[in-house]
């Protein structure tokens, strides 16, 4: 019995089919060490979302982190890239908060036409990552598929 059978039997016996699609998801983690930061460009084209990990709770390199990301988002290749910033580190005391963080990444300062969204998290207990990827997959998906 081949696929078509199999689906015309099912499509008698009920009015609706649910498809379930995976995403295989390709994702680089390429450090933010200095030593490493020129290789950068060498991950950029066909990105469409990008991570951008704040460590919350060191200040003394907030300034760096900003100047950064901002040299990062200007390259044309990652123009049109979703952009999850995670403020990471929530879970220890003095951290930022992610409006802090933002404030101090000067996020509203980007064009407009960049989706970007932060969400605070702690990689050591897991919060705020689901809802972060989650974020970031449903922005792409929007994207994509909006001009397919």
């Amino acid at each position: 019995m081949g696929l078509l059978s199999i689906i015309r039997k099912i499509k008698r016996k009920e009015k609706e089919m649910r498809i379930l699609m995976v995403y295989t998801l390709n994702i680089w983690d390429v450090g933010g060490q200095k030593t490493i930061r020129s290789y950068w460009r060498n991950y950029f084209e066909q990105t469409d979302g990008l991570v951008w990990v704040v460590d919350s709770s060191d200040l003394r390199r907030l300034d760096d982190c900003r100047y950064e990301l901002h040299n990062l988002l200007k390259e044309e290749r990652l123009s049109g890239a979703s952009l999850l910033i995670f403020a990471n580190k929530q879970d220890i005391q003095g951290a930022l908060s992610p409006d802090e963080i933002a404030k101090v990444l000067d996020l509203e300062a980007m064009d407009n036409s960049r989706h970007w969204r932060i969400v605070g998290c702690s990689a050591y207990t897991g919060d705020g990552l689901l809802e972060g990827f989650d974020w970031l997959v449903q922005d792409v998906a929007s994207r994509i598929y909006m001009l397919d």
